[in-house]
């Protein structure tokens, strides 16, 4: 398995994807200035609590607990402490990709070598992602600064046999998984607690999976539109190059080239006699497209916080320093999440606007009622997609309930020590919920626009060779396992397993 170096160059959101897929495995840098850098930071702290230095969270309490000096024959047990006491995590558990992910989010960080971490602890944590031993996560209990604290206590408890862990399809302590794989617990040097806990590595792991679906998803609900346009007769100069020439959003404009070349209007324009589509068609670049133009930023500001130090205090152990500050605040992250889910939620929106429209006999220009091909003597019990509609309509309802920022929801916390928080970790989870919601909407809008081109092409109203080899591909490749719908029948297989194929990114969109 390719091995992604941690340590030695700034790390990708991709990378961090396919760490948690099991895509690729980690390793440790071998270079000399990293090594210097950790080595540094570990032997100025000794040399430091050697000399009955202060520093926070090492020879003080936590939080509203500084001003209590630790006394010095006690400082060995401090860090293991603070992994037991926020061990109180409630609520569903992150899933084995969004634990993975998890863990290789805070190797990225100490691996900035400004945490004051050892050799031990980064090695068992590359063991913990290679040998996939995945701590048994809660998702509620962060409010996004001092960082996660308590969901990550989780992983720091693993790491020194206290918590469990998932294991070869099992739950076990990881102190077992540990023995089975030959690996020592870990005890925690006295900043080492602090250093796992006191960050932002489970916001930015979900974030960066959030990303990489909602980048999908921009295309997914591109290919939907033109199928739907394709569907309802559209009218294809509703995405003409020099209409988009002069309104210069480059993602709006990416949006519309791939709907344009999706439906070959450069050599088929489509239905020229119609003079304008509903909203839901065309205005679909200008709605996917706010999203198509946000990623760029998205991505660089989560990669600015994956590639950050973001614990407290900060570790310079070249220049001698102990840096007290609030890299652990989740601020950026949460912005991002926030504006990501709205964006997102949009698209669910638009794919329940397109379904509308295809079932309705009032505007979907000729089609059957609710995309039924039931012959005419029993069309009168059969009711294709009209549950679906349904169904979309709740999903992008709940989506739209969600997008309400969680960054504004600050709250004081820890005796007001920890007085405005950035909620980043909620906004990070509200974020894949929507992702989730909005991906079962372009399911159901995805089945029923081929089920519509499908009637198309029994009428030969539709051929399919003037259209891309693209989305004729994939047109063909969904009929195979989607059979026509003439006969009504449950239809949450189908739309699971469709789910499951856009989560799998099953069809190569726009390369």
């Amino acid at each position: 398995m390719n091995a992604i170096e941690f340590g030695n160059g700034r790390l990708s959101i991709d990378d961090i994807v396919a760490i948690a897929t099991s895509e690729s495995g980690v390793k440790i840098s071998a270079d000399e200035s990293f090594a210097k850098r950790i080595d540094s930071a570990v032997n100025f702290l000794d040399s430091l609590l050697a000399e009955e230095g202060v520093i926070y969270g090492v020879t003080t309490g936590y939080g509203d607990s500084v001003t209590t000096e630790i006394p010095l024959n006690l400082v060995r047990e401090l860090p293991l402490h603070l992994t037991r006491f926020h061990g109180c995590g409630l609520g569903d558990i992150f899933s084995l990709v969004q634990g993975k992910a998890i863990l290789a989010a805070r190797l990225a960080s100490l691996t900035q070598g400004y945490s004051g971490v050892s050799w031990e602890l980064l090695q068992l944590l590359a063991a913990f992602i290679n040998h996939d031993v995945i701590p048994v996560i809660p998702q509620e209990g962060s409010v996004g600064a001092s960082g996660d604290l308590t969901p990550l206590s989780y992983v720091a408890g693993a790491l020194v046999g206290e918590r469990d862990v998932f294991y070869q399809q099992q739950v076990v302590n990881s102190k077992q998984a540990m023995a089975e794989l030959n690996l020592t617990p870990l005890t925690l040097r006295p900043k080492e607690g602090l250093a796992i806990m006191n960050g932002t590595a489970v916001m930015t792991a979900l974030s960066c999976l959030a990303y990489d679906r909602a980048q999908y998803a921009a295309k997914l609900a591109t290919r939907i539109t033109a199928l739907s346009s394709i569907a309802l007769k559209g009218n294809s100069h509703h995405f003409d190059e020099i209409l988009f020439s002069v309104k210069p959003h480059l993602g709006q404009q990416q949006i519309a080239a791939w709907i344009r070349d999706d439906l070959n209007h450069h050599e088929h324009p489509r239905n020229a006699d119609r003079l304008q589509d509903r909203y839901s068609i065309r205005c679909a670049p200008h709605i996917i497209g706010v999203l198509q133009d946000s990623l760029p930023f998205y991505k660089l500001t989560i990669e600015n916080e994956l590639n950050s130090a973001n614990d407290n205090p900060i570790i310079d152990g070249i220049g001698e320093h102990v840096l007290h500050g609030g890299h652990f605040y989740g601020g950026h992250i949460a912005m991002v999440m926030d504006s990501l889910k709205t964006a997102v939620a949009n698209l669910a929106d638009l794919a329940d606007r397109q379904i509308a429209s295809l079932v309705d006999t009032r505007y979907n220009n000729g089609l059957p009622a609710n995309l039924s091909s039931s012959c005419d003597t029993r069309r009168f019990i059969n009711h294709g997609f009209k549950a679906v509609q349904i169904g979309a309509s709740a999903y992008t309802a709940e989506a739209l309930k969600l997008t309400m920022p969680a960054s504004v929801f600050s709250r004081s916390t820890e005796c007001h020590n920890q007085d405005k928080v950035s909620m980043g970790t909620i906004a990070a989870r509200d974020g894949l919920r929507v992702l989730q919601l909005t991906e079962q909407v372009l399911a159901s809008t995805l089945l029923a626009a081929v089920q519509a081109i499908r009637i198309r092409i029994s009428k030969d109203e539709v051929s399919l060779t003037s259209l891309s080899p693209a989305l004729v591909a994939m047109y063909q490749d969904i009929s195979e396992y989607f059979d026509d719908l003439s006969e009504d029948r449950p239809l949450e297989s189908v739309l699971r397993q469709t789910i499951a194929h856009i989560q799998e990114k099953r069809w190569a969109l726009y390369e």
